[in-house]
């Protein structure tokens, strides 16, 4: 909103000039999500907390500790999260650029996706929530209605077309595949986001290492420039997602105040899973979902710990691991908490670098 009112003013400000810079205006966000979240917080855990007086449902088949430790805590943290990204995008990014309104769809929807999974959860008390072809079923329309979409804004040559890492030129026609292709990207970053936020602290620093490795991915695919320097596909307006995933930065760390161990509030679904989703998609309007695959290899990790688990389970009636998803296989071991979110997060900090040297190395 303020690109749009004051940028046309530059010419007779000069002062205004600075609203014409991504970086400017990324920087913006990423403090304003941030005050926000300092702000409201508080005030929105004690709401949560008087409508949730038990708190977040636990797991009975997950750590013993976590009956006792966790226990009265409150969901729906996401919601701060929200409020953060939503006022930070409306206030810095062009609201003329499409794909901002793609992402904020995703991100809402998703959001109410999971809030009513929580909704659930802790009205009946139990750690059910939506059944699951339902909530999949949700996300596949909603990751439809956004590859229709995205389609209809790319470029000619890119609306149904896959990139490949490390190969400068290779552009692969999905044709009629590549609908299935974006639900697959967008549900499973969503899920496997979800599917990580099991410990205080867990997902939010590596949701908050992939949005910022995908603003810097943004920002260098929409530059005609730098994205001719590195050799890969350049989609106008692609960078004005860099002030979208900054304020899901400055977002995450206001939230990562409350939510350190020991946790005042969880992200519950409504945040895991809008998060999730929105990278996804920007992944998706980048022609990086291969990257993404790479970036958060750590939500790849917990996912895949879970198909493994199941699958050996229901072939062999053996299991893999102590308990899945993976981190509570390491609690299972006797690592303390806080060793199994460092260690993760150290993990997350090296898919990241994994992921953007695949920008040179082509």
């Amino acid at each position: 909103m303020l690109y749009n009112l004051l940028a046309p003013l530059a010419n007779e400000y000069q002062v205004f000039n600075l609203f014409r810079y991504i970086t400017f205006r990324s920087g913006g966000a990423i403090l304003t999500s941030l005050l926000i979240s300092f702000i409201f917080a508080p005030k929105i855990i004690r709401w949560l907390k008087s409508r949730q007086q038990h708190g977040q449902p636990i797991r009975e088949d997950g750590p013993e500790s976590h009956l006792v430790t966790k226990k009265g805590t409150p969901t729906m943290g996401g919601l701060i999260i929200l409020l953060s990204v939503f006022v930070s995008t409306l206030l810095w990014a062009d609201l003329y650029n499409r794909y901002i309104w793609v992402v904020l769809m995703i991100t809402l929807g998703f959001g109410l996706i999971g809030f009513f999974d929580d909704y659930l959860k802790v009205s009946k008390k139990n750690s059910k929530g939506l059944p699951g072809k339902l909530k999949l079923l949700a996300q596949g329309i909603l990751s439809l209605i956004a590859c229709l979409w995205i389609q209809n804004i790319a470029p000619a040559g890119y609306a149904s077309e896959m990139a490949v890492p490390f190969f400068k030129n290779i552009l692969i026609d999905l044709s009629w595949f590549y609908p299935v292709f974006v639900i697959v990207v967008i549900v499973g970053s969503s899920n496997a986001v979800n599917l990580t936020d099991g410990l205080d602290g867990l997902a939010i620093v590596p949701i908050s290492i992939a949005a910022a490795c995908f603003a810097l991915i943004s920002y260098l695919v929409g530059h005609s420039v730098f994205a001719n320097y590195l050799q890969i596909h350049h989609i106008p307006g692609t960078w004005e997602l860099t002030v979208f995933l900054s304020a899901v930065v400055g977002a995450g760390l206001g939230f990562l105040w409350f939510n350190a161990q020991p946790a005042k509030v969880f992200m519950g679904d409504v945040g895991s899973l809008s998060l999730g989703g929105a990278i996804g998609t920007v992944s998706v309007i980048t022609k990086h979902e291969l990257v993404l695959f790479i970036t958060g290899g750590l939500f790849v990790m917990e996912a895949v710990s879970v198909i493994l688990q199941v699958g050996s389970y229901k072939l062999r009636g053996k299991r893999i691991f102590k308990m899945a998803p993976i981190h509570h296989h390491f609690e299972k071991l006797g690592w303390p908490e806080s060793t199994v979110v460092v260690r993760f997060w150290i993990l997350a900090v090296i898919f990241a670098l994994m992921g953007l040297a695949t920008l040179k190395l082509r």
